[in-house]
Parts: structure tokens; sequence; C-alpha cells
């Protein structure tokens, strides 16, 4: 484990692999795994739950799914909904990524090493969305919240390393050339109803994921009204900052040696790749039709933010789409995908708990 950690510690600081969230996660590692620390250490039984290692309790906030909601809201702060509304075939190229969620839950299930609710938790991995992950494995696979939560913050952190061979496989490079038009100018009254009727659609329909997706639209309602500044401030900067460190360190933390090296972890974390890799695969490929569909009008390369890894994958987008056209700017027009992925990624757990959760 410490090994594991030194490798992610490295890769956050000299090849900066997101390390806002890996560094964190491989230092939550090394503290877990110190001999005699107790960090972790459970309250013995009768005895207060502050008697617990101080990492443990921090941990209460993620086993509550607290972190994961102001998470969420913080995401909602920094997000901008104006290009999946300017470009409404964004919503299929978001949809089209969650293929790796589906995909995932079915090879899971055919391994026989886990329940179908503890498959669907692993499922959501190939949403690229810690948050959205953690909060359905607390309700249907609450044994295997760590080793989901680490892969699932992993991957996130990984993404500009495991994403652009698969783009590069799968596209041409006429096709990633491709120069999109810019996008319409979105309308504040636009921005400001949008967040209120998703809510109100996704909650309606599915019930279970509306803490996770109203508190996402809470803090894009903050951020569109233009008239509560300061609380968007608190939620994008200081609360953000807070939680991420806290939910990192306590998540990279729940990686013990003992428990976490064992088969099932182990599958989690292959399922997990490749969860992620299909659901990268399947915007990529969704891309090339809509290509192909609109005459040559839409860059392939964009399919692949549709993971919901906000703005992580839409900036891999515009990078590798950079590297063969050096005028093309592709990070609008990914973001609109990207942002569909999170909605996307939060709809597939509300199925999932609706399906399992009893």
């Amino acid at each position: 484990m410490f090994l594991i950690s030194f490798i992610l510690i490295y890769l956050a600081i000299k090849k900066q692999f997101e390390p806002l969230l890996l560094l964190p996660i491989a230092f939550g590692m090394l503290l877990a795994n110190l001999p005699m620390a107790g960090l972790m250490a459970e309250a013995a039984p009768g005895e207060p739950w502050y008697t617990q290692g101080v990492l443990r309790i921090i941990y209460g906030g993620v086993k509550s799914n607290l972190f994961p909601c102001l998470i969420f809201m913080g995401v909602g702060t920094m997000t901008d909904f104006s290009p999946l509304i300017a470009n409404p075939i964004s919503l299929l190229l978001g949809s089209a990524a969650q293929l790796g969620i589906y995909v995932a839950f079915l090879v899971a299930n055919a391994t026989g090493l886990f329940t179908p609710g503890e498959c669907a938790a692993i499922g959501i991995i190939g949403g690229a969305d810690g948050p959205t992950a953690i909060y359905v494995a607390n309700t249907l696979a609450k044994d295997l919240v760590a080793p989901i939560a680490v892969a699932a913050y992993s991957y996130m952190a990984l993404i500009p390393m495991i994403q652009p061979p698969i783009m590069k496989a799968l596209t041409t490079k006429k096709e990633r050339e491709t120069v999109m038009v810019p996008l319409r100018k979105v309308s504040k009254v636009e921005k400001i109803v949008f967040p209120i009727v998703v809510t109100l659609f996704v909650a309606l329909l599915l019930p279970s994921v509306a803490p996770l997706l109203g508190m996402l639209m809470l803090g894009n309602l903050f951020k569109e009204s233009g008239v509560v500044e300061r609380l968007t401030d608190t939620a994008q900067n200081a609360l953000m900052n807070i939680i991420t460190i806290m939910l990192g360190t306590t998540v990279g933390a729940t990686a013990n040696g003992e428990i976490f090296l064992r088969v099932q972890t182990i599958a989690i974390i292959a399922l997990g790749l490749f969860a992620f890799t299909m659901a990268t695969t399947g915007g990529v490929i969704f891309g090339k039709i809509l290509y192909y569909l609109t005459g040559g009008k839409i860059n392939p390369l964009i399919g692949s933010a549709g993971v919901s890894a906000v703005p992580m994958a839409a900036r891999v987008s515009q990078v590798e789409g950079r590297k063969y056209n050096p005028t093309n700017f592709l990070l609008m027009h990914a973001m609109g995908p990207n942002v569909a992925g999170v909605i996307g990624s939060a709809v597939a757990a509300g199925v999932f708990l609706l399906v399992f959760g009893a």
C-alpha cells in the first residue's frame, strides 16, 4: 500500500494528474497504513464515537452522504450549463457515455463475486463521478464503499492518461481536426429556469437522487441568479476546498492493506477501469455517428467528455483537439456532453437505487 501511495503521489506532483484529488487520496492511503497510528480505528464496543481515530470521525461525512452532496453543490456553482442548453444534442453524447455503467454492471454480475446491488454500485464508477459512486455505494454496497470510492476518484484523476489513447484509436485524423462553429448565446432566463426544471423533472421521476442532483442545481442557481455572490463564492472556493481535502484524505484512508488487497477489491479496480474505458468508447463512437449524420459538423473527440468528470474530461477533449488542429477550440462544445454526463450518471444512479434499493 505504501508503494501504491508513492506512485499516486508521483503522478499527482510530477505528472500533475488532477493533484487536487489525487494528492489527498494518495497521502490518505499512506496515513491509513502507518503501523499503530490508529487514524482510522473504530471505537471499541461501548465507547463513545469520539474515541475513534480522527480520520474515521471525518469519514462520517462520506458514510452519511454529506460530503458527496456538498461537493455537488460546489460543482454546481462552477458549472456552466450554457453549452448544453445551446446544443441539446450534447445530452445524447452524455447519455452515450453512460454505456460504461451498464456494461460494467452486466460484467460484474457475470463474475458471481457480487450481489446485484453491489454490481450496480461498481457500474457507477464508469460515470467517472466520485460523489455519485459514493452515494450509491452507501445504499447498495456498504461494505464496498472504500474500494469503490478509491477506484472512482483515482480514475477521475487519471483521465488525462486513460482517455487520449482511446480517443486516438477510435477516430481518424480528419475527424480529430474538425472545427465546430461557435455556440449561440444563452439568455439569463434560460440559465435560471434550467436548474429548476431539471430538479423538478428528475426528482419527481427518481426521488432517490433528489439530494444529490438537488444540491448540484442549487449551486448552479446560486451562480446564475447573480444575487448571492457571497454564497456562490463560499460554495465554489472555501467550502469546496475544505470538503475536497476531507473527502479525498478519508477516501484514501479507507485503503487499508488488510482489507483492500483481496480478490473483491482487485476485481472492483479492474471493473472500474473497464467501465471507464467503455464509457469513453461509447461517447466517442456516438460522436463519430453524429459526425457522419451532421455532415462533419461535430468533432467526435467531444464525445469522450460525456463522462461526468467536470471539467477534466472536457479539458482533455480540448487538449487532444489542439494537437491535431492548433486553431481548434473544443472546450465549450465538450462542456455540453460533460455536464450532460453529470445528469446522466445521476439518472443511472437513480434507476439502480429504484430497482435494487429495497
